[in-house]
């Protein structure tokens, strides 16, 4: 019994000095000889009895190895590469670009490189030969007066629209904002013309609108009027018409973009503010406006760029014919009509016009950038 106790002591003990090498350094070697321990080599590889263990590197090895993982390891975490990353071809993130690339180049660059070459052509609206005529199309749109027209009413459209496009919905998202039953219902009310397609929304409203519609009706009825209003023969009245239509169908749109932003803005600095006296004008002024001022800039810039590309709201009021005498025409109706008429277009005047417009839209995109610096802390 005692000697196979003994025995279960000398097997274990090597082990033990294997998980705990301090033991191998601590014990002398007369002593690991005595119990048959095993001949450990130290950390230079040199075996008990001096002799150089056959698993010890050459000097140059063990010298060069620690160098060369240390080079590796650097480069390796400092290009951020880890795993099949380490062995992937530095053409292979383009290739997966590829297909966006393309569309981009040919949908996108490709149409804008191809309009502004035309911007100094004469070319039919169907095709055929183009002359190159230099910047005498800028010339004629100097002065062209029909353009001035449509580049006020452009102007006009957005100088009107966009504040209110601005200040509107988030009125509106602070009214439904409220956790009230039936509000998703409300929400989901508001949001409906958003998915409704434009031309029928426009035709709707030309319902709504012209001389024997619902409004002039209702207003004859009750005898606040005698005549109908000309909303839709009045070139200002259709203007402003075409208005209300880009309104009515953005409200819901831009609600959404507020209902992120005040969900961001903390509660705490309603409920301060409510505790310090401030009522609910001044909780909105200075609680709620500085929290989504970011947002409000990036609606006022989608804003104003959609205001400079409005076409269907004015041709669908109009009839197609951008009111009495062209009056409500905007640049982009405008390019319409002086670019791709089949009997009178030139293709080349009509890119003339489209260059300015571009011009004119990347101005407001810049102008609303700077405003977002200038509100940003120092």
């Amino acid at each position: 019994m005692e000697r196979s106790h003994g025995r279960r002591k000398r097997g274990l003990r090597p082990v033990f000095e294997l998980v705990f090498p301090a033991s191998l350094t601590s014990a002398s070697g007369a002593e690991r000889s005595a119990e048959g321990a095993p001949n450990v080599p130290d950390e230079r590889g040199v075996l008990e009895g001096g002799t150089k263990s056959p698993l010890a590197l050459a000097p140059e090895s063990a010298a060069l190895a620690p160098a060369a993982r240390g080079r590796a390891r650097p480069q390796a975490r400092r290009d951020g590469l880890s795993g099949a990353a380490l062995h992937r071809q530095w053409w292979v993130p383009y290739l997966w670009l590829a297909p966006s690339l393309a569309g981009i180049g040919v949908f996108g660059i490709y149409p804008f490189v191809k309009a502004v070459y035309l911007s100094f052509t004469s070319t039919p609206p169907l095709g055929g030969d183009s002359t190159w005529v230099g910047i005498e199309n800028y010339v004629l749109l100097a002065k062209d007066p029909e353009f001035w027209l449509a580049t006020r009413n452009s102007v006009l459209y957005t100088l009107v629209v966009v504040p209110l496009m601005v200040v509107l919905p988030l009125l509106l998202a602070i009214l439904v904002e409220k956790r009230i039953p039936f509000i998703g219902f409300f929400r989901s009310i508001f949001y409906t013309p958003v998915v409704a397609s434009m031309v029928v929304v426009g035709l709707m409203w030309v319902w709504l609108l012209q001389d024997q519609g619902l409004i002039n009706s209702i207003l004859r009825g009750t005898h606040l009027i005698h005549r109908g209003i000309p909303f839709l023969s009045n070139s200002w009245l259709l203007l402003f018409s075409a208005m209300g239509l880009t309104l009515w169908k953005g409200l819901g749109w831009y609600m959404v973009f507020y209902l992120v932003a005040l969900a961001n803005v903390p509660r705490e600095l309603h409920e301060a503010a409510q505790i310090d006296g401030a009522g609910a004008v001044r909780r909105f002024l200075n609680v709620t406006v500085p929290g989504v001022k970011p947002m409000m800039l990036l609606v006022g810039t989608f804003t104003a760029i959609g205001c400079m590309r409005i076409f269907t709201e004015v041709y669908v009021l109009s009839g197609t014919t951008g009111g009495p005498g062209g009056q409500a025409e905007t640049l982009p109706f405008y390019i319409r009509s002086a670019g791709l008429d089949p009997s009178s277009g030139d293709a080349g005047y009509g890119s003339a016009i489209s260059v300015v417009l571009f011009a004119l839209t990347l101005g407001f995109a810049i102008l609303a950038r700077r405003l977002a610096r200038g509100d940003e802390p120092s």
